[in-house]
């Protein structure tokens, strides 16, 4: 028996590989780069868990998401196989002891974030660790023209070469022809080793209801009574109908629990384990829930809004049936909801004015450091998070700023031992030292906050050494140390850029990715009313050509393209524009720029909408349902 098998059988306890699992694998131990693209369930991560068994050294795995890092070190550990991760809710003493048993040979698999690579300590400890190969997981998020695009991505082939890791497995469920090429570009790998197993499973029954918006209710309540029975996913685009629609169900005696993002963690964690555990019949989830769950007999995924794209489309269905039982994937036929989702595009879109406040900090700073604290930054600029982040790629990406480090401002900590038991651990000059160190930590509540500047003006020592007393400290377990208010620091690199120009140039990157956003979701309208078997034409979208018609979706059964529905809005002219932003006008600057008014008439979250505590009044929102460009044009004929 070869040793793969043997493996899979002694290791993982499998009789057999999956379809494409053995190719992947044996590539992989030949000392060659690889790219699987299975469907969502079919067994991509075996294809780097066996070889990490087999290989010396390491296997260092880059995953998007806490939730599916956790699930797969959690299965690893079950099979007696040494993996770790590395994550920012660690303690200092775990962290320290996944690094040291990393870089002594001891881990198998270590997991992380790509952000972790920003980590000068990390970096300096990942020289000394044997990486025999570095994994990918949604590898499409390197590709400016995948459904998912994260710029941090685009640094990972650079850091493949600095760290000299020779063989690189790239994993994704969800990528077109045109982003498995831009992959295997960016990573050098060779298109013999992409191994694509096709898209399409028989046992999904792909149907559109069109529907009228106000009767989509009663037919969620008709469709979850309908066969199949079992687990049931209900997708929706925002966290208050998640809410409102898993009341609305319990009300009707029906077993629901909302899902998303705006709830506590424990929360959201206690739902997903209900739901695994069978305890839940229903969950009504934002996207925010899916990556990770691996139920094998969801036999119902109902699109109540629209996805996002086909990409992610094909991601949300394919959760359901992995166990090869008949399973329906029902999605609601109506186009009222596209507004909402071009407005996560638009919303995601800086000004230039917002991205020049950015450029002129770093002109303006000194020593050729610019130090980056995110949230005061994003609220000064008027920018998300998450955009600004990209912003700070682009700027890596034209050589202008480098990542150079990042420390904490403020440290905190519980006392798990009385202050004074701790000083009577010392003696003489250290004593004193820790006295100080302690009497100018003050506390509230629980947490006691440790004023740094004060302890190194009246000890004479500097802050490293204060730092290091905290951590000895934690280490003891006489407190439990937390740093708070990370700040990045970056080199300069290009101190002399042009601001107008670099100003433009930025933007326009911003606005292609909002166009493609934007043509994304139409895409997906065309392909839902086409009048082709829908899952010959969602197959044909992922390169797979299918040569006959699956019989069983709602063209192949109706016999015609499906029409999706949608209402007329009243116009904007029927409206009172001052009226609607008085509450805004109020509070903030003026005149109010168009792109703030828009944002907030549509319902679009920003740092200084937050800071004006835009959702508590009346008119936020209000347009939500108009597009976006359309609430632009009326605002900017009225914003005098």
């Amino acid at each position: 028996m070869p040793v793969i098998d043997a493996t899979l059988k002694r290791t993982f306890g499998f009789d057999e590989f999956k379809l494409g699992q053995r190719q992947v694998i044996e590539t992989i131990l030949a000392g060659k780069s690889a790219a699987s693209i299975f469907p969502t369930g079919a067994g991509k991560s075996l294809c780097y868990q066996l070889p990490a068994v087999l290989e010396q050294g390491m296997t260092l795995v880059i995953s998007p998401l806490l939730s599916l890092m956790k699930n797969q070190i959690d299965f690893l550990k079950s099979k007696n196989i040494l993996a770790a991760k590395l994550d920012s809710g660690m303690s200092a003493e775990d962290y320290r002891s996944t690094l040291e048993l990393a870089r002594l040979g001891q881990l198998k698999i270590l997991m992380i974030a790509v952000e972790r690579f920003k980590n000068e300590r990390f970096r300096t400890q990942l020289r000394q660790m044997n990486v025999s190969l570095l994994v990918v997981d949604e590898a499409h998020c390197i590709s400016e023209w995948g459904h998912n695009f994260r710029p941090d991505y685009l640094k990972i082939p650079l850091y493949q070469k600095e760290f000299r890791i020779k063989k690189v497995l790239l994993l994704t469920a969800t990528a077109t022809p045109k982003v498995i090429g831009d992959m295997c570009k960016k990573f050098i790998v060779s298109r013999e080793n992409v191994v694509q197993t096709g898209f399409y499973r028989k046992n999904l029954f792909l149907r559109i209801r069109p529907v009228a918006e106000e009767k989509k209710d009663a037919l969620l309540r008709k469709v979850l009574v309908e066969k199949p029975d079992g687990p049931t996913i209900v997708y929706v685009t925002l966290q208050k109908t998640a809410n409102r629609i898993s009341q609305m169900l319990k009300e009707n005696g029906l077993d629901a629990e909302a899902y998303h993002a705006g709830m506590k963690n424990e929360h959201r964690e206690a739902v997903q384990n209900r739901f695994m555990a069978g305890k839940v019949a229903t969950v009504v989830a934002t996207i925010a829930f899916g990556m990770g769950i691996d139920k094998e007999n969801i036999r119902k995924v109902i699109h109540y809004d629209l996805p996002k794209s086909i990409e992610s489309y094909s991601q949300e269905i394919g959760r359901s049936g992995r166990d090869g039982n008949p399973s329906l994937c029902c999605l609601f036929g109506n186009k009222n909801g596209i507004p909402v989702l071009e407005n996560f595009a638009y919303g995601d879109t800086p000004a230039i004015e917002n991205i020049r406040h950015v450029l002129e900090n770093i002109g303006q700073s000194k020593e050729n450091l610019f130090e980056v604290r995110a949230y005061t930054l994003s609220r000064k600029a008027d920018i998300r998070l998450l955009p600004l982040k990209t912003l700070l790629v682009y700027l890596e990406m034209a050589n202008i700023i480098s990542p150079k480090y990042t420390y904490f401002e403020n440290y905190a900590f519980k006392y798990l031992l009385p202050a004074e038991n701790i000083i009577e651990k010392f003696k003489g000059e250290r004593a004193q030292f820790v006295k100080i160190i302690l009497v100018n930590s003050k506390t509230a509540k629980a947490w006691t906050k440790v004023d740094i500047d004060n302890i190194v003006a009246e000890s004479g020592y500097d802050r490293q050494r204060v730092l290091t007393a905290l951590e000895y400290f934690h280490g003891k377990e006489w407190i439990d140390l937390q740093p708070k208010s990370a700040v990045e620091v970056f080199k300069i690199l290009n101190s002399k850029f042009d601001i107008d120009s670099t100003a433009k140039d930025l933007a326009n990157l911003f606005l292609e990715k909002e166009k493609k956003d934007v043509a994304r979701l139409h895409a997906m309208i065309e392909l839902f009313e086409t009048d082709l078997c829908l899952a010959k034409s969602l197959s044909a979208y992922f390169g797979e050509e299918l040569d006959y018609n699956c019989q069983r979706c709602s063209v192949c059964i109706e016999k015609e393209p499906v029409k999706l529905l949608s209402s007329d809005l009243p116009s904007l002219d029927m409206l009172d524009f001052h009226d609607l932003v008085q509450q805004l006008t109020d509070i903030a600057e003026s005149p109010l720029p168009v792109a703030l008014v828009t944002r907030f008439l549509c319902g679009i979250p920003s740092p200084r909408l937050f800071e004006y505590k835009a959702r508590q009044m009346a008119s936020f929102s209000r347009l939500e349902a108009y597009p976006y460009k359309t609430v632009e044009k009326w605002v900017q004929l009225h914003n005098k």
